[in-house]
């Protein structure tokens, strides 16, 4: 598969194999080996490099990276970042002046997130840097390098532009039409699961199609009472797009991916996956979002939970395409709560969506949606039965959390034990009636 691109300001067109990795060809066949590979999977950052497309520049892990993602967009390394003459970028001279590399395995990663965000102004350097690990500094010096260089001038050398050529982009029906000719085909979005198959399984993939290729699929478009998400909408742009109205969800998606990870992985692929521990059905199944579908010409809509059937099974035909999701705006109780080990970029042992309607003191109406308590991400029925027509009050809360056990039977893994999660599950509906109560919850925010 052909595909052109910017490589630290040099035009290139590469002709490979459409799951070679960018971190592969960059080590491999250009002898770039500045971007380094530690984890192969999206985690540790070393790999990051800066990719600038018609959307800005944005930080990715190369590792997971294919090729043919990158065409029509500007590639820029470490190698890369200083200027022709040997000038340092800012946040690699901040780096030297406040010691923020040690072995320096891992530097090459954190200056390029630092170059990305630097150049986007971008001062919340905690969250633009959780996505790259270091076992030596304690981070406590690279925070103060990108602190002292967030006021430098961005150089006019990295200032790259998307690729001005003939890309081979296709109309939406193009794409569903090749799509239901080749069903066993694996589509690629932004291949932060898919890129696994490849690096961590050694899988072949046989036929691969693009998602980015389909410009209709990448769209959000916004009216006076939902949003709708193109499948190929990057979950950056998904918590932009919700941040104003689902603060709770936004902040939830800032939390399950490092910049990294959410620049690429979107909403589409987040979903058709089908994980029983994806985070954004819960959120969205208890805002009562609506999945669109096609096939070839024939699109249907349905109910975000009818979508998934079983475990590891959809409601999907062969060759049917996700399309997008569409959310209710307006649902000012909407609440996502998020249990994991690590508090950044890490697998939920749980995650919960809450969306509880109350009106003269009773409940009218409830919403509520758990993933990582069974095969599927699905409703509390037993639970929302026992909230509506009942008073909110503590009392109506502990005899719903009593009745978790009806509609969950979670299982035991290294994650979490099955007790462990039913009680996450039935304090996180303690925890969301405190919220909404106006109780201070966020154990971020508390102090003794």
């Amino acid at each position: 598969m052909k595909t052109a691109f910017s490589l630290n300001g040099e035009a290139v067109e590469v002709d490979t194999d459409p799951t070679v990795t960018l971190l592969d060809w960059l080590r491999e066949t250009r002898g770039l080996c500045g971007t380094k590979e530690g984890c192969n999977e999206g985690d540790c950052g070393a790999c990051t490099v800066m990719v600038t497309g018609e959307d800005g520049a944005r930080a990715l892990n190369a590792c997971i990276l294919f090729i043919p993602q990158l065409d029509g967009k500007a590639v820029r390394t470490v190698e890369g970042l200083a200027g022709a003459d040997g000038t340092l970028h800012p946040v690699q001279q901040a780096m030297v002046d406040h010691h923020g590399s040690q072995c320096g395995f891992c530097t090459p990663g954190f200056v390029m997130s630092m170059a990305t965000a630097h150049r986007n102004g971008r001062t919340d350097h905690d969250d633009q840097l959780a996505g790259n690990l270091c076992r030596c500094t304690g981070y406590a010096p690279i925070i103060r390098a990108a602190e002292a260089a967030q006021a430098a001038p961005v150089p006019d050398w990295v200032m790259d532009s998307a690729v001005r050529h003939e890309c081979a982009l296709y109309s939406l029906g193009e794409f569903a039409d090749w799509y239901a000719d080749n069903p066993d085909a694996t589509l690629v979005a932004g291949a932060t699961d898919v890129g696994l198959w490849v690096t961590k399984q050694l899988r072949d993939l046989d036929q691969v199609g693009f998602i980015a290729r389909c410009p209709e699929l990448n769209k959000i478009t916004r009216t006076d009472d939902a949003i709708h998400l193109g499948a190929g909408v990057s979950m950056t742009d998904v918590l932009e797009a919700v941040r104003d109205d689902y603060l709770s969800y936004a902040e939830m998606i800032r939390r399950y991916g490092s910049v990294q990870v959410r620049n690429a992985a979107t909403i589409g692929g987040n979903i058709a996956n089908g994980s029983p521990i994806g985070d954004n059905p819960p959120a969205l199944i208890a805002l009562g979002a609506t999945l669109h579908l096609r096939l070839r010409d024939a699109e249907r809509s349905m109910p975000l939970e009818d979508f998934f059937l079983a475990y590891g099974k959809q409601d999907r035909q062969p060759g049917e395409l996700v399309t997008g999701v569409t959310v209710p705006l307006g649902q000012a109780q909407h609440r996502v709560h998020k249990l994991s080990k690590r508090f950044d970029q890490d697998i939920s042992a749980v995650c919960g969506g809450f969306n509880v309607t109350v009106a003269d003191g009773v409940v009218t109406q409830a919403r509520i949606a758990f993933g990582g308590m069974a095969g599927t991400p699905h409703r509390a029925a037993a639970v929302e039965a026992a909230l509506v027509g009942q008073p909110w009050t503590v009392e109506t809360i502990e005899a719903a959390t009593a009745r978790m056990g009806e509609d969950y039977t979670p299982m035991t893994d290294m994650r979490a034990s099955a007790d462990y999660r039913l009680q996450a599950a039935q304090n996180m509906l303690r925890r969301y009636f405190a919220e909404v109560s106006g109780q201070p919850v966020n154990v971020l925010e508390i102090s003794a």
